[in-house]
């Protein structure tokens, strides 16, 4: 009896993930379609986000803690009021505050206090581990536990113009590697007296590449082995780059 055979192709493809997929649906679609034995992605994105993921093929999978290292920029809306467990529309409501008092100049002053270097809590809501176990799990079970602070870099952050009535804002950011935008939505709602959480994200750019370069999970669905060559970027040309 013969094993599985599998495909050898090395290169970076850049994705545009659709919500209510995770990453890893993402990986191991390619995995499954193309028959690849080693496919990684460069920085998760929750399921209800949608935008650029960065896949590595193959002998490219080396690379993965270069372009994971990378700064990234998001777009998004955040919605003032409400509170949620996971800090993203994905959780349950915690809390309901009046948000009458929120104000366009009150929002500016407290986003301009997030930006430049920082400590940033991670969220329970999390893949980072605890004692071998992942901190989503334990929140899942309504425990939560003491989490180390990171040091994290917010290079800009703009937002607005905020709409009263609904009491939305949208946003863009641009931040070092392990931000978690839900955070500092959550953080900035916090900021304001009101509470906050993450209505809507989506990653623009990783380091050099943009999203606008990405090509749709839809379409790929129909891709053959050749297709996949053509669209991907080969090993070659992403260690020029750097």
């Amino acid at each position: 009896m013969t094993g599985r055979i599998y495909n050898q192709v090395d290169g970076m493809l850049l994705v545009d993930k659709p919500a209510d997929w995770t990453s890893h649906d993402v990986v191991n679609f390619l995995r499954r379609r193309f028959s690849l034995r080693k496919t990684g992605h460069c920085g998760t994105l929750d399921p209800f986000a949608t935008g650029l993921l960065i896949l590595l093929l193959g002998k490219a999978c080396k690379l993965q803690d270069r372009f994971m290292a990378e700064d990234k920029v998001y777009s998004g809306t955040i919605q003032f009021g409400v509170e949620t467990d996971s800090q993203d529309r994905s959780g349950q409501v915690t809390r309901r505050s009046d948000t009458t008092g929120l104000n366009e100049a009150a929002l500016q002053q407290a986003v301009a206090g997030f930006l430049g270097e920082q400590l940033q809590t991670p969220p329970m809501y999390s893949a980072i581990k605890q004692g071998g176990q992942p901190l989503y799990k334990l929140a899942r079970k309504g425990m939560e536990v003491e989490r180390k602070a990171r040091c994290i870099h917010i290079h800009s952050f703009a937002v607005g113009p905020l709409q009263a009535e609904s009491a939305l804002a949208d946003f863009e950011l641009k931040c070092s590697k392990g931000t978690y935008v839900r955070t500092i939505a959550a953080d900035l709602g916090q900021k304001l007296g009101c509470g906050a959480h993450l209505l809507e994200l989506r990653r623009l750019q990783s380091g050099a590449f943009k999203v606008n370069e990405a090509h749709q999970l839809e379409s790929m669905k129909s891709w053959e082995l050749a297709d996949l060559r053509k669209h991907m970027l080969p090993l070659e040309q992403i260690l020029a780059q750097g």
